[in-house]
């Protein structure tokens, strides 16, 4: 292959894909990347790193603490999932994004292996990272879980902490129907002797972590009840948050990850710093202020609570899942704006009964589905959107839903982008490509 566009073509149309394919993507085991990894001569043991699980907020929480530890000085890797608007958004070191030129090479290099071990998209893609990461020499790679934890690609790492965000319902197909079922996948993340971190302690899912930590004689602690966060105030540049420790020592900081939920994703960011600085890593609270209030600018994350203009006022969220729904609810409660104008569409394997009920039933909906075929059809999803009150039109395609509302926005309204990661990426596309 000669090009970038060919090598992503190559991925793409070649490997089974997750977000395109569903659940036959998803493999039921770590063979293949254990495979893969040793051909490449195990490069995720040559360099350290921290591993993310959670249902929301793995990936905001991810990213806070690659800001941090770049911050203070350390050569930091990111490895992340889905991209929004480009594939190379997975794998960044220092908050760059891996070139064209290594993409490149690395598919052309191995592709008699990916032909023979005939991996997932998600597999050759984590291979490629731990490559990546292995020969610009981090210091420490951040390790973002695809889906679930035990089974995921991503867990044949011996990471210096682990960290598991919260657990609500999604991907309930593959990972159990119970919050205590999907908590166990999680779980799977927490490694011999490894210090666990938990960003927020719940009654139906505490005991599955405590048990799976003492099994494996893993050190485990509950954010939440550390770090006491809360909301002072937001604005248009940053949302501030007290945190008050266990000694009642008060302190406040500014995030430019503006939504909600990262008051919770903040107390396991926090735990997760003081967890580092006990291994030695050397991470000011200056670091940590400053690293907070640029996290967008030093790792490129998009899609959470982001304003995308003044005029019209656009805000989208990649929130997918129940708890998802809830916190832009509540993002939502403290935006201003006299009539909500919502371009929505979902993935066929959702259960939309965890989302549909929560959604105003004062906004106008325009239903679409995004350019894959793992989408629900638009006019299904209108279906069953009217079935909870919903009301509003289906649409050919994410930009033509997205040009209605535009085109039906008066001054004082909102647009709000949501119900899918891939809603929230064709529309970035469209604004980036105006």
């Amino acid at each position: 292959m000669n090009a970038y566009n060919e090598a992503i073509e190559y991925l793409y149309t070649r490997l089974p894909m997750f977000t395109r394919d569903g659940a036959s993507a998803f493999k039921k085991d770590l063979d293949n990347t254990i495979k893969l990894c040793a051909a490449l001569d195990n490069p995720q043991q040559k360099f350290k790193t921290l591993h993310i699980a959670g249902t929301n907020g793995k990936g905001s929480t991810s990213h806070m603490l690659a800001a941090i530890l770049a911050e203070a000085g350390y050569k930091t890797g990111l490895y992340t999932s889905p991209h929004l608007l480009d594939f190379r958004e997975r794998i960044r070191v220092d908050g760059q994004l891996c070139e064209k030129e290594f993409v490149l090479d690395f598919v052309n290099t191995y592709r008699e292996l990916i032909e023979e071990v005939s991996p997932s998209f998600f597999e050759i893609t984590v291979s490629m990272a731990f490559d990546y990461f292995e020969k610009n020499k981090v210091d420490i790679a951040v390790i973002e879980v695809g889906l679930g934890g035990r089974l995921d690609s991503t867990n044949i790492i011996q990471p210096v902490l682990s960290v598991i965000t919260n657990i609500g319902f999604d991907h309930m197909n593959l990972l159990g129907n119970t919050l205590a079922e999907i908590a166990a996948e999680k779980a799977g993340i927490i490694k011999k002797n490894t210090p666990v971190v938990i960003s927020e302690y719940a009654e139906e899912t505490a005991s599955v972590f405590l048990n799976k930590a003492q099994i494996e004689q893993a050190p485990i602690q509950f954010a939440s009840d550390i770090y006491h966060t809360k909301m002072l105030t937001v604005d248009q540049d940053y949302l501030t948050v007290q945190a008050v420790d266990a000694a009642g020592h008060s302190v406040d900081y500014q995030l430019d990850l503006k939504g909600s939920y990262q008051v919770k994703n903040l107390a396991g960011v926090l735990l997760a710093v003081d967890e580092l600085r006990k291994q030695g890593f050397e991470i000011s609270e200056q670091h940590v202020h400053r690293a907070l209030t640029k996290v967008q600018k030093a790792t490129g994350i998009q899609g959470r609570w982001q304003q995308l203009s003044k005029d019209p006022f656009v805000i989208c969220d990649t929130g997918h899942n129940e708890d998802g729904i809830h916190e832009v609810l509540k993002n939502l409660a403290t935006t201003t704006y006299d009539k909500l104008h919502f371009v929505i569409g979902a993935m066929r394997d959702k259960d939309l009964s965890h989302m549909l009920p929560y959604l105003p039933k004062d906004a106008i909906y325009y239903f679409s589905a995004p350019d894959m075929p793992r989408a629900m059809p638009a006019d299904l999803l209108r279906k069953e959107a009217l079935e909870f009150g919903l009301v509003g039109l289906d649409y050919p395609s994410v930009d033509a839903a997205f040009d209605a509302a535009k085109a039906a926005y008066q001054n004082g309204n909102l647009i709000f982008v949501g119900g899918s990661n891939f809603v929230v990426a064709e529309v970035l596309a469209s604004l980036s490509t105006e």
